[in-house]
């Protein structure tokens, strides 16, 4: 039986969703922030990711270790993360230890220290993580693919920042964007997992129901007329190519059947070792080891890509063995077989995600930091099932437009320039 939702606003507009279930033992709490890295200035770049980090650095109440051993010594974890459009942290504890989760959380969200020495040490730690991605090629490849669809908006940006805006920021810059961006109208709160729903509310309440402050910040919009560029190389000391194919579409805000139909058209295209990309370009050919897909959506705009290391010397063969595979879905609906397995897929694997407490609360969580409502999962599963072989067509059509194309190579410097 899949999980439903209940969804209240507080007095002060924070959004607060339980998801119950009395058969597990453990609780999870989150706050999800509809503050992510397309809300930040050019100058402010990487604040959002950086105060990610900080919420975890002490309170003004408790250090570093003090939150770190409420949580852990009870024996749960907590951690955080940060996306284009939000961030969200949060703790799993044993449900008798709700009380506890509320107030941590609460604490670092309302009362983030942001210590002068635990941000010079944690600008370095984030300076090494740039490091660490720039070190991985297929890491490289993708950013640049998110810049060449998203040209000159923030979302097609690296989530990180930059070194240049790293270095420029100052503990009192963090606290000054948390007091404007961490307020209760841009905050979801979820409880899932073995709790008291009454309690709950209490706790919750308490913790965070007399935050005061003002709208939910805002981001620039994706310009549609604004192309893609075509195509951006690099090179590092490697000795595969990594290849990000993608297309600029639309976002979250498109009808629910065009959103549900390109979320088929993903999965039969590359979500699974048995979807079109993966046959054809791996087991048929042999010219990868690995070859996935992925749909992003974001409010207003979205992308569609597909990333692939391959053979140098074949690269080219590479690009021309996926160009036809999206050439075929674009020509033909996918037979009644394919798509009933595809959906099924889906389906299945939304539905086994769900088993888990964490994961429950990452959905409904992010549904309504999206959405701003509830969307229970049998109303998920209900729209997959409705999708038809037309409505794959028509929405392989409409994401495969060529003037909305990028691609993204990443080479070894010794290699010559392929297709």
């Amino acid at each position: 039986m899949l999980p439903t939702a209940t969804l209240q606003t507080l007095d002060n507009g924070l959004k607060l969703v339980l998801v119950p279930d009395d058969h597990v033992e453990s609780v999870c709490f989150g706050l999800f922030v509809a503050s992510g890295s397309r809300h930040e200035s050019a100058g402010d770049a990487g604040i959002s990711h950086f105060i990610e980090h900080m919420l975890f650095k002490g309170t003004a109440t408790r250090t570093a270790l003090e939150i770190s051993q409420a949580i852990e010594g009870r024996g749960g974890n907590f951690n955080a993360w940060t996306s284009e459009e939000g961030t969200s942290f949060f703790a799993r504890l044993p449900g008798d230890f709700l009380a506890a989760g509320v107030d941590i959380i609460a604490d670092m969200f309302s009362n983030a220290a942001i210590p002068d020495a635990e941000f010079a040490r944690e600008r370095m730690v984030i300076l090494e993580e740039m490091k660490m991605y720039d070190d991985e090629p297929d890491s490289v490849a993708s950013e640049n693919l998110s810049r060449s669809l998203f040209p000159g908006n923030p979302v097609g940006l690296p989530i990180v920042g930059t070194e240049k805006t790293l270095m420029a920021m100052t503990p009192a810059r963090l606290r000054d964007y948390m007091r404007k961006a961490y307020v209760p109208s841009a905050t979801t709160a979820v409880v899932a997992g073995r709790f008291d729903a009454k309690e709950a509310v209490r706790l919750v309440e308490r913790a965070l129901g007399e935050l005061g402050g003002g709208p939910p910040p805002s981001f620039e919009r994706m310009n549609a007329r604004t192309r893609p560029v075509r195509e951006v190389r690099a090179q590092r000391d490697i000795q595969q190519t990594q290849l990000a194919l993608g297309y600029r579409t639309f976002g979250v805000r498109a009808p629910v059947r065009k959103r549900s139909a390109a979320s088929v058209f993903d999965g039969l295209m590359g979500r699974s070792m048995s979807s079109r990309l993966f046959q054809s370009v791996r087991e048929k050919r042999g010219l990868s080891y690995d070859i996935r897909s992925q749909l992003q959506l974001f409010d207003e705009t979205g992308g569609w890509a597909v990333t692939a290391g391959v053979d140098s010397a074949r690269a080219g063969k590479a690009l021309e063995a996926i160009d036809r595979e999206l050439a075929r879905i674009r020509a033909k609906r996918p037979s009644a077989p394919e798509l009933r397995r595809t959906k099924e897929y889906l389906t299945g694997n939304f539905r086994l995600g769900l088993e888990q407490v964490m994961s429950r609360m990452f959905y409904f969580g992010s549904c309504v930091q999206t959405f701003g409502r509830v969307i229970q999962p049998d109303q998920v599963v209900a729209d997959i099932a409705a999708v038809t072989a037309d409505d794959v067509l028509s929405v392989a059509n409409e994401i495969l437009d060529e003037k909305n194309r990028a691609v993204s190579w990443v080479t070894p410097k010794s290699a010559k320039r392929q297709a």
